[in-house]
């Protein structure tokens, strides 16, 4: 994605890793994609679990980071990740999007639905729910 002054480039080392890309970053949506491949895979040779849970924790931060600073509000940190696993996928891209459920003075919920872009098919789902920060951790003193 490109970035703007509206958008500024999005420093995600675990993202990258993974290999998600945003395609799409606004306050009411977010939608990334996957090539997913073996060097995601579990030894059964399907995609590994933990692969689906950062995916919605990445869609899910995205979104609800970008919807805290248009509020004025400094950010957010995840504190539950729920990821149910539909159907297996091996290789291939995915598509993901992010929609909030919720998002008020002190938390935010999203969810994040997993497609295959194959055939539409769902994947994965989950949900993140955030706390609202006052201020970001790295700005605090050690802990």
């Amino acid at each position: 994605m490109a970035e703007s002054e509206d958008h500024p480039k999005i420093v995600d080392a675990w993202g990258e890793q993974v290999g998600l890309n945003v395609v799409e970053l606004g306050v009411d949506r977010v939608v990334a994609r996957i090539d997913a491949h073996p060097r995601h895979h579990q030894p059964y040779g399907i995609l590994h679990g933990g692969v689906y849970c950062s995916i919605v924790e990445g869609v899910a931060s995205y979104g609800a980071g970008t919807l805290a600073r248009s509020k004025g509000q400094t950010g957010v940190v995840g504190v539950s990740n729920s990821t149910d696993f539909l159907r297996s996928h091996s290789e291939g891209e995915l598509i993901a999007t992010g929609t909030p459920v919720h998002h008020g003075r002190s938390a935010q919920l999203w969810t994040v639905e997993i497609r295959r872009s194959s055939d539409q098919e769902l994947v994965a789902r989950g949900q993140v729910r955030f706390h609202v920060l006052s201020e970001l951790p790295n700005k605090r003193g050690k802990s």
